[in-house]
């Protein structure tokens, strides 16, 4: 058995603060390339996945669409909410955000002869939406009808548009 001889290593010079490392320039095939494969990890059609934009939560409905319409005087948003009651609904605002809880249950149950088919549906969501402009949580109203929230919230009278003159 012979003895290893440590290895000599030549020391690298040390860098300055102001130089940095020379990052090899990538074909724009190859950046193109990456940035797919850094977007769609290996993973990503798997169920529960939580990346967007396939969330399992946002596949399977539970998720309501909302849209935020900003107008001079107000900010409207509307949230589509099939099958969930009134009762079930809590809306909170504040001055910059909107949140939506809501609940829903139903059952049903078919029965002929022997046979009994009974199905229960539950779900859940919550979603906080920011808004494009101060509002006046005071004053904002709430309307449920037929599925679809909506709630009119006022402006803040400085988030409020205001027409300039050109001169």
């Amino acid at each position: 058995m012979t003895e290893q001889q440590p290895k000599s290593v030549a020391a690298k010079p040390a860098q300055s603060p102001t130089s940095a490392p020379v990052a090899r320039r990538l074909h724009p095939f190859e950046e193109m390339e990456r940035l797919f494969d850094d977007f769609f990890a290996p993973n990503w059609l798997r169920p529960g996945n939580r990346r967007w934009p396939f969330s399992s939560e946002a596949a399977e409905g539970r998720m309501p669409a909302v849209d935020v319409v900003d107008r001079d005087s107000e900010i409207v948003v509307t949230a589509e909410v099939p099958g969930v009651k009134k009762d079930n609904l809590e809306v909170s605002v504040t001055d910059s955000s909107v949140s939506i809880r809501g609940k829903s249950h139903s059952e049903s149950q078919l029965g002929e002869g022997e046979y009994v088919r009974r199905e229960i549906s539950t779900g859940s969501f919550a979603r906080t939406v920011s808004l494009p402009g101060e509002v006046d949580v005071d004053a904002a109203k709430a309307e449920f009808a037929d599925g679809v929230l909506t709630l009119t919230l006022p402006k803040a009278e400085r988030a409020k548009r205001r027409t300039i003159s050109v001169g």
